[in-house]
């Protein structure tokens, strides 16, 4: 019930407004958003980068109904790649990009427009000598976003996707990605959705994750681990040894401002260890989703509130 009223209020504009014109909030943001610009993300990018980690870069933005701030978005991650590329920072970062921010959902020729622009982004990336990976977002938008994963793959092959555990069709998607050169994140999932679509218990979308594991793992792609659950790490990991992988043929993903120690443990054996860095003034959404995935966030948010009262 927590989970479903922190999910809608991601989407409420009246809630919005009252948490972001709150000053408390600010310094609780900064622990899952590493700031509003370039300069902050790429200061975050080094930091992880100086202990021997990944780092894939979200830009903020979503929900898009204005052809001039997708266009905008495009020239941010344009320009945040090029910056990658000059501070030698694109062997070790990469861009995760949510296509409802680059047009998606534009009235007129939406998938057209994301499609086109998802382009630009991938030829910049191509430039700088690093890859992108298509946010998945709700269960709406999965069809749209796999296709204009295909189209990019024809020029791009590496680009990389999203695929959500909680979803039921999830297993036969990692099924169709599981071929060679595929990359493929599987988290799973933050979006709130109905029982006709997605499983509803937190156990029945863990035994989804782990069979969506084996999928991948046994596959010739390339998986991308996305979980802080202990659990399921030390499954991929067991997984990726059952099934042959070495440790440069797959990732562990974790959201930055989340159990960092826990990453920087991760690293240290050996394996790769790659952190989701959001950035930007549109954090909203992003900072309410953190919130509802784990009741820990909440409590820790309520508790940076009362301490600065």
């Amino acid at each position: 019930m927590l989970r479903s009223t922190l999910l809608a209020a991601a989407r409420s504009q009246g809630v919005r407004r009252l948490v972001e014109a709150n000053p408390l909030t600010k310094p609780v943001v900064e622990r899952f958003v590493a700031g509003t610009t370039p300069e902050d993300a790429v200061r975050a990018t080094r930091s992880l980068r100086d202990q021997d980690m990944y780092v894939t870069l979200d830009h903020l933005g979503e929900d898009t109904l204005d052809a001039q701030q997708a266009t905008d978005t495009v020239r941010a991650y344009q320009q945040m790649l090029k910056v990658l590329a000059t501070e030698d920072l694109a062997d070790r970062a990469e861009v995760s990009v949510k296509l409802s921010a680059v047009g998606q959902f534009l009235p007129s020729d939406g998938e057209k427009i994301a499609l086109d622009n998802a382009r630009l982004i991938c030829e910049a990336a191509a430039a700088a000598g690093t890859t992108v990976t298509l946010d998945m977002e709700d269960h709406t938008t999965t069809d749209s976003t796999l296709g204009i994963l295909r189209d990019l793959r024809v020029d791009f092959p590496w680009v990389g996707a999203v695929l959500q555990a909680y979803l039921h069709r999830t297993e036969q998607d990692c099924r169709d990605l599981a071929g060679e050169g595929s990359r493929v994140r599987l988290c799973k999932g933050a979006y709130s959705e109905p029982a006709s679509v997605a499983y509803q218990d937190k156990s029945e979308v863990d035994r989804s994750y782990v069979r969506c594991l084996k999928i991948l793992m046994a596959g010739e792609g390339y998986p991308m681990v996305a979980s802080h659950d202990p659990r399921m790490v030390a499954i991929a990991a067991d997984l990726a040894a059952r099934s042959g992988r070495s440790a440069d043929s797959y990732e562990f993903q974790m959201l930055y401002g989340i159990r960092a120690e826990e990453q920087k443990r991760i690293a240290a054996e050996g394996n790769k260890l790659r952190v989701y860095v959001a950035y930007g003034d549109e954090w909203y959404g992003y900072f309410m989703r953190r919130l509802a995935e784990r009741p820990a966030n909440l409590v820790f948010f309520l508790r940076s509130l009362i301490s600065q009262n």
